[in-house]
């Protein structure tokens, strides 16, 4: 049986997203330099969660939107809440079971330095335990 917390969340939703998404969307755990020439982004971070201390983790996952215009923004942000909360939900990859997903915050303007960049996010947890 593999560990608790054995799933890196991070690269399992990043892949899921990426197949979702397509090659037109950027999706990474990390921004660079070059964001402003790689719209649209979109940022998978884990900022928190807890687990049953056996098998199942309940991480909190923020995706953060970045995008010319804040309407483009919103509207990939929305898309992908509909995408973790129906197809997410109950897929399987060759690393991970995903059960239960819900949004913590829905999609909102957050603020980012930078103001020839949108940023919209949202955090979500999602159950989830390794691959037996």
């Amino acid at each position: 049986m593999a560990d608790v917390g054995s799933v890196d969340v991070e690269l399992a939703v990043m892949a899921a997203l990426r197949a979702f998404l397509g090659d037109e969307v950027v999706v990474r755990d990390e921004l660079d330099n070059n964001l402003a020439n790689e719209l649209p982004t979109v940022q998978v971070q884990v900022s928190g969660g807890d687990d049953d201390g056996l098998r199942l983790d309940r991480p909190f996952v923020d995706i953060d939107v970045y995008h010319s215009t804040r309407a483009e923004a919103i509207a990939l942000a929305a898309d992908i809440r509909g995408w973790v909360l129906t197809r997410l939900r109950g897929s399987v990859t060759s690393q991970a079971v995903f059960g239960r997903t819900g949004t913590i915050s829905r999609p909102a303007v957050r603020p980012y330095e930078n103001t020839a960049l949108r940023r919209v996010g949202a955090t979500y947890e999602i159950y989830c335990h390794p691959v037996s």
